[in-house]
Formats: structure tokens, sequence, C-alpha cells
């Protein structure tokens, strides 16, 4: 069965917004990412996530493994508000998300990523359909912005899988749910 997985960067205060403006990549978080990528065969987006990376990606071609993974990935974007998806290989899902989610996660593939969209990672924590939780904690504090867990409305609990900290200080953190 496959998974979904998110892969964030969270300052130490917990926001997530705007990372290009703040991350500290180094070449252990490159390969971080790249791992995360060569992981996953599909791509999970929230409405926010998805406009923001509609306009930015696909003007840069194969340009980086990123772009390549996100212009020539199936896309998969939850969106009560959107009625129609332009980016190449992006699918709109349906009013029952849960369901297309777990019909998506039964078949046959790799894992499937969730690159940023912070309140689309919480609401499938929170419901029990996010299978992994990747973050890179930056030494930063912002001090305003969004916040990961800033509505979380019930218990999470989580157990840590995997840890490392890069030489730049930022730790690499894998959490998957406690069922």
């Amino acid at each position: 069965m496959r998974k979904i997985v998110a892969g964030l960067s969270v300052s130490l205060d917990g926001v997530t917004e705007s990372p290009p403006e703040w991350m500290m990549l180094n070449h252990e978080a490159d390969e971080a990412i790249r791992a995360g990528i060569a992981e996953s065969d599909a791509v999970l987006l929230g409405r926010n996530t998805y406009a923001d990376f509609a306009r930015m990606w696909p003007a840069l071609g194969d340009s980086s493994p990123m772009a390549a993974f996100l212009n020539n990935t199936p896309k998969y974007v939850v969106s009560s508000t959107l009625t129609e998806v332009a980016w190449s290989g992006s699918t709109l899902l349906g009013p029952d998300v849960a369901a297309e989610l777990t019909a998506l996660k039964s078949k046959p593939g790799k894992n499937i990523h969730i690159p940023g969209s912070p309140r689309l990672v919480r609401s499938l924590l929170l419901t029990g359909l996010l299978d992994e939780l990747n973050l890179l904690i930056h030494p930063i504090v912002l001090g305003s912005g969004e916040r990961l867990f800033s509505t979380a409305s019930s218990r999470a609990d989580l157990e840590l899988v995997a840890s490392r900290t890069f030489g730049n200080g930022v730790l690499c953190v894998t959490y998957r749910p406690r069922h």
C-alpha cells in the first residue's frame, strides 16, 4: 500500500509560510529532498500551494530535480473552491477527499508526496490519512507567519522514526502517527 508522506520546512517557532525566503539549504538538505522525491510518484497539493506552484514551476521546465519532479509527476489537488486545474498532469479531487485518497493509496506505486500545503498536512494528520511527516527544522525564529499546528483541533500522537542534524544546524526529522 502506498503512503502519503509530507515534506515541509519549518522554523523553530513552527512557521511554514514562504520557506524559500528563509530556508537554510545545503548539500545535506538537497540530498534529503532528492531522496524524498525519489521515493514518490505522485504529488498531493492544497489549493494555495497548487496555485503558487502552478505559477512558478512550469516556467522552470526540468532545470532542477524538484522542477522536473513537479512538472512531470501526476498531481492531485484538494480544494473546495477550484473548479479546474490547468497545470499539466493535475487532477482536482472531488468532494469526498478521504475516499479518493484511500483509493489512491490502495493503487500500486510509490509514495504520494505533499511538498508544503501545511493546512492539508494538518488535516490529513488529524483525520488519520497522513502516514509520515518529514520536517526540516531550521534554526530560525520568524515570529509571524502561518504555522503548521496553529489551529490543530485535536491531539495527534507521533513517533520519531529518524533524525539527523545537518552541518548548518538544520534538523531533519521523520515522524509517523501512533495508531
